[in-house]
């Protein structure tokens, strides 16, 4: 039958290869890790939030960019290196204030889709994420700030989405672990957050139940047109195989290819002709474990927003609480830095000062960008090339969308057949 390749096994790699399944086809799926959801799957701010979809392409986020360079815990902060890559990424950003509005509006829609496709996969797979139902509330400090999200509230409600405005008084009765002073805010109560890790693991499982195939610790060499399709030359790496040619390049013929390879997107995507412009823009998070009763019972289940520090939290079960937050324009560069860190400890001992701080865990990911804040979904140049990637912070909530999205795009083109595999005895050794 027709087979794809997919490169990539994180939430958008894995349900992308779900939806293709589904449709009876053939697919293989490869990864540089050793399991699925270890990139910027791993631990971001797990928020399945169509109340973030605004997108960032505004003056004032220019401006406010300009006044934090300087700031080394700045919510967001440019590293002033010259690089090509980024100020040409920012060069095309620029060009996308003139499309806020439309592409705010469309984010909404897609993210409002992605949760009912969410939500009955999970259901069907019986799918153990930490999921909490809660709504996300967005909380702000000032008049100010209020008056801004106010406005972005126009246009989430223009896009189907209910975010209503909400008193302090009502925000302490969705969420009574909130501590300190708040004009008001915004609550969404059809937001939800769970763990995005555990929820692409468990895909990726069901999904071998169904008949995927997986090539984990692979490095690929390059994708290239061979007999109608395309062959994927693929290395095993971090691990010996003790064959002969355990260190031989190994080639598997497949009829179409989809890249959902995150920042390593645009090198792939230049190997077969096309030009994806993604960025990677690092996010930090701290996982802080609540290990006593007390820090259990001060951390909230409801997401929270903060804009004006650019933070956001999700309860992951009884004894795990995820704060999230920045966005650092510095390459590849993954290192996790202390002055990056702090301030979402500083951040969660001022909002809830009941919730222990002696136990967090540190990380970093890497989130691809594109210039418009719209994920690079459908056909590329080539027949049988598509790309499902560029998701940026919200990867998580509009995945399983644009799975399906890309999964009807090949259907159109490319419908199932049933044929004998050119290579059966290296696609079984997978």
């Amino acid at each position: 039958m027709t087979h794809i390749g997919i490169i990539g096994a994180g939430i958008t790699g894995v349900t992308t290869a779900y939806a293709l399944n589904e449709r009876g086809y053939e697919v293989t799926v490869f990864d540089q890790h050793r399991y699925a959801g270890m990139e910027t799957s791993f631990a971001n701010g797990e928020q399945l939030t169509a109340s973030s979809a605004e997108v960032w392409n505004k003056l004032s986020t220019v401006f406010q960019g300009l006044r934090w360079m300087m700031r080394r815990d700045a919510p967001l902060r440019m590293n002033p290196m010259p690089s090509w890559h980024k100020y040409s990424w920012a060069a095309e950003f620029l060009l996308g204030i003139r499309n806020y509005r439309q592409n705010t509006i469309e984010t909404v829609r897609l993210a409002i889709e992605a949760r009912h496709h969410l939500f009955e996969i999970a259901e069907r797979e019986t799918i153990d994420f930490d999921l909490e139902r809660r709504g996300v509330l967005l909380i702000c400090k000032d008049k100010a700030g209020y008056n801004k999200a106010s406005e972005v509230n126009k246009l989430l409600n223009e896009g189907g989405l209910d975010r209503r405005p909400v008193t302090s008084g009502e925000m302490r009765q969705i969420e009574p672990t909130l501590k300190g002073s708040y004009y008001g805010g915004f609550f969404t109560p059809s937001d939800s957050t769970g763990d995005v890790h555990k929820f692409t693991r468990g895909l990726a499982d069901a999904c071998v139940r169904h008949g995927v195939r997986f090539a984990y610790d692979t490095e690929i060499e390059k994708i290239v047109p061979k007999d109608s399709g395309y062959a994927i030359r693929w290395i095993p790496v971090s691990r010996d195989d003790g064959g002969a040619n355990a260190n031989e390049w190994r080639p598997i013929q497949v009829d179409g290819v989809v890249i959902c390879a995150g920042c390593a997107s645009r090198n792939f995507a230049a190997q077969l002709g096309d030009r994806v412009s993604v960025y990677p823009v690092k996010g930090y998070s701290i996982t802080v474990f609540l290990s006593t009763p007390e820090s259990q019972a001060a951390a909230p289940f409801v997401g929270i927003a903060d804009d004006a520090t650019k933070i956001v939290t999700s309860r992951l079960d009884r004894d795990r609480f995820r704060v999230a937050g920045t966005a650092e324009f510095s390459g590849f560069n993954r290192d996790i830095r202390h002055d990056r860190i702090q301030p979402l400890i500083d951040w969660t001992r001022q909002q809830f000062p009941n919730v222990a701080t002696d136990r967090v865990v540190a990380w970093s990911g890497l989130r691809p960008m594109t210039p418009s804040m719209l994920p690079r979904v459908g056909p590329g140049g080539r027949f049988g090339v598509f790309y499902n990637t560029g998701h940026g912070h919200l990867g998580w909530t509009l995945a399983t969308a644009t799975a399906q999205r890309v999964a009807d795009a090949i259907a159109r083109v490319m419908p199932v057949t049933k044929h004998v595999a050119a290579n059966p005895a290296v696609v079984s050794s997978l």
